[in-house]
């Protein structure tokens, strides 16, 4: 949707038609990011084309950014593969923090567990309960 129909100004009609590509989230030299920066690398002009000689269209061009109010499509795909990011971060954080107090709690069974082998190898005969025989390993 091109803002105005073409003029006698070069420059004025690349800024209205960069302009109509940002906001459809279609650039073709800049970033995409909703900027006046950004406008005028998308138009291929100086930026004092738009901060002194074409203020209405910077100002158009602001105004069009505010009422839109949204990202612009170029990011939208970005923004959510960002944030899917950060969700699967989190997950992964959680995920090893439960592995490690299950790590703790394995260390501490196989220790306790170690120190009962210890005073049931001591203690010979007499122990109620019968030692299971070790697994006999090849050198």
């Amino acid at each position: 949707m091109t803002t105005s129909s073409p003029t006698a100004d070069p420059t004025r009609d690349a800024i209205i038609a960069a302009m109509d590509r940002l906001l459809a989230g279609t650039p073709l030299r800049s970033s995409g990011r909703l900027s006046v920066s950004q406008l005028a690398i998308e138009a291929s002009v100086k930026r004092w084309h738009l901060t002194h000689q074409h203020l209405d269209l910077k100002e158009l061009f602001q105004a069009r950014v505010q009422a839109a109010a949204s990202t612009p499509k170029a990011f939208a795909a970005r923004l959510s593969e960002h944030e899917d990011l950060k969700d699967k971060h989190a997950k992964l954080i959680a995920h090893c923090a439960d592995l490690e107090e299950r790590l703790k709690s394995y260390a501490t069974a196989i220790s306790l567990l170690t120190l009962e082998n210890a005073t049931l190898t001591a203690s010979g005969a007499d122990a109620s309960v019968v030692p299971l025989p070790r697994p006999e390993t090849s050198p």
